[in-house]
């Protein structure tokens, strides 16, 4: 069960109206990163949980608090467009200096929308919920949350930048702040599934089914060594399992692909195969 409660979790009140900013406000809401994919991420993750009902309930709390970001941003994104009616910028537009400011607004926040938020990104595209993950595996998901919150912060501290209004900066300063949190969170929740576990994922498969000879090898596949130098191309293997070995030189381990001359009626290009 949810419940609604009126007050938002923090202030979402610019200082004046900028609707070419709110277009790119759309892009932490409906955008591959944004606030409704992480929503849609942590509530179905939780609800499909099947392991440590305290893991469950940690996702429904994010996930829980998501929803309320994403009301933050649409109730912004719905202030940021109040009092720029279209035909104002309309008869601004006419002025060619302002017409190029004014030619950055999303059109459909005034015909399909009527000066609200939509489920899109920056660019108009659909939310799609392709964008969330679920998997069932709880160190996976946790990865992919750790992702997710890195990327999301990354576009608010832009956005952030793109603005001098205080009251949007002061509302994105309390988004960032979260987002420092839940990446904390999910470092945390994956160090503590990677002390019980494999650092690998699926930590159930048998490695014996593996080809162990190159489990653990970097493939040196550009010009230069310089990547030799990493953590990765020597000493133990995070998942403890194993040690990096270094391949300067890749060999070719597979056959020689020759293809089956194609049957008449789809009339392909002769077969140039040996006898």
């Amino acid at each position: 069960m949810f419940f609604h409660v009126k007050e938002l979790q923090y202030n979402a009140k610019p200082d004046r109206p900028d609707p070419v900013y709110a277009k790119k406000l759309q892009e932490v809401l409906g955008g591959q990163f944004g606030e409704i994919t992480v929503m849609m991420q942590y509530l179905f993750q939780g609800w499909n949980c099947r392991g440590n009902q305290k893991y469950r309930d940690m996702l429904l709390d994010v996930g829980t608090e998501e929803i309320a970001h994403v009301e933050m941003l649409a109730t912004m994104i719905a202030q940021l467009l109040d009092n720029a009616p279209v035909q104002d910028q309309e008869e601004a537009a006419k002025n060619p200096i302002i017409a190029s400011v004014l030619g950055g607004m999303n059109p459909q926040h005034a015909i399909v929308s009527g000066l609200g938020a939509t489920p899109t990104d920056s660019a108009g595209y659909p939310f799609n919920a392709r964008y969330t993950i679920a998997s069932g595996n709880l160190l996976a998901d946790f990865r992919a949350n750790l992702n997710a919150e890195s990327q999301g912060r990354l576009q608010v501290v832009r956005l952030y930048e793109m603005t001098e209004d205080k009251g949007v900066r002061d509302m994105l300063s309390f988004l960032i702040a979260r987002d420092t949190m839940h990446q904390n969170l999910w470092m945390a929740a994956i160090e503590e599934l990677e002390q019980t576990e494999k650092a690998t994922v699926p930590a159930t498969f048998n490695q014996e089914f593996e080809k162990q000879e190159v489990a653990y090898s970097f493939l040196n596949f550009s010009e230069g060594e310089e990547s030799k130098n990493g953590r990765w191309a020597s000493g133990k293997s995070m998942d403890k399992q194993g040690e990096f070995q270094y391949v300067d030189k890749p060999e070719a381990l597979g056959q020689n692909p020759m293809l089956n001359p194609a049957p008449p009626y789809i009339h392909g290009t002769p077969s140039t195969k040996p006898s």
